[in-house]
C-alpha cells in the first residue's frame, strides 16, 4: 500500500459514534475535519482519512465493540478472495479495510447504472466461497453490494458466523431475473425504494411469497398495467 493506516490513528480518536436497539443505525456526533464519513450502518461507521486514500476505517459503536474481533476473524478466513475488501489490521474500536471504489446496488437504481449479469454471478461465487470457508453468507442486500466496473463485490460479512438462511440475497436474485429488465433503463425514486424496504422488513418472512410481493411493488412502477 502506498501510505501506512497508522497515519489515521490520531483522526480516529475524535470519533464518537452511538449506537441503538431495534436494529437501528449508529449517529455520529462527531469526528476529526480531517475524515469523511462514507456510511453508516447498524453496528458502525465507515470513514475515509485524505492521507491514507487505500483505506477505509469502519469503527463501531460502544454497543457493538464485541463484534469488532469477530468481523476481523471472518476477514482473516476469506483472506484472499477478490470478492470481499482486505482487512490489514484493528484498533481500539475499528477496523482497517482495503478502500473500494464503485456504486452500490442500491445507488444503481437510483442512478439508472446497468446491473450487470458478471456482478450478479460475482455474489453468487462470494457465496459458494464463504460457505467453502465454513461460514454462512448471510444480510447480503443492495447496499451491500458494489459494482466495480461491472463486477461485484460484497462489503459486509458481519453477520456470516450467524445461522440460517435470511433468504435477502435469493429473493434479489429472483427481482433481477423477473422484475429488473421493465426497470433497467430508468432512475428508480428514493422513495420508492425505500418504500419496498420497508414494506419487505415488515413482511412475516414465514408465509412470504415473492411472486406476490412483486406485483404489490409493481404497482408503485405501473399502477394496475402489468
Amino acid at each position: 500500500m502506498i501510505s501506512d493506516w497508522k497515519q489515521a490513528e490520531e483522526a480516529l480518536r475524535d470519533v464518537e459514534i452511538v449506537g441503538y436497539e431495534n436494529n437501528k443505525p449508529v449517529s455520529v456526533i462527531s469526528f476529526s475535519d480531517d475524515l469523511r464519513c462514507i456510511g453508516i450502518g447498524t453496528d458502525a461507521a465507515v470513514f475515509y482519512y485524505t492521507n491514507t486514500p487505500n483505506y477505509a476505517f469502519k469503527v463501531y459503536s460502544d454497543k457493538a465493540l464485541e463484534k469488532k474481533e469477530v468481523e476481523a476473524d471472518i476477514y482473516e478466513r476469506l483472506k484472499g478472495s477478490q470478492y470481499f475488501p482486505q482487512c490489514f489490521g484493528t484498533g481500539p474500536n475499528y477496523l482497517v479495510l482495503s478502500y473500494e471504489q464503485g456504486v452500490t446496488l442500491y445507488d444503481c437504481l437510483l442512478q439508472g447504472v446497468p446491473i450487470s449479469e458478471q456482478a450478479i454471478q460475482d455474489v453468487e461465487d462470494a457465496r459458494e466461497f464463504v460457505r467453502s470457508q465454513g461460514l454462512n453468507p448471510r444480510d447480503i442486500h443492495l447496499k451491500n453490494v458494489l459494482l466495480q466496473e461491472g463486477r461485484g463485490k460484497v462489503l459486509d460479512v458481519s453477520e456470516y458466523i450467524k445461522e440460517g438462511n435470511d433468504s435477502r440475497w435469493e429473493h434479489l436474485v429472483w427481482a433481477y431475473k423477473h422484475f429488473y429488465p421493465l426497470i433497467c433503463d430508468i432512475q428508480v425514486p428514493i422513495w420508492i425504494l425505500e418504500t419496498i424496504t420497508n414494506w419487505y422488513n415488515r413482511i412475516d418472512k414465514a408465509s412470504f411469497g415473492i411472486e406476490d410481493f412483486s406485483k404489490r411493488v409493481s404497482r408503485l412502477f405501473f399502477g394496475n398495467s402489468k
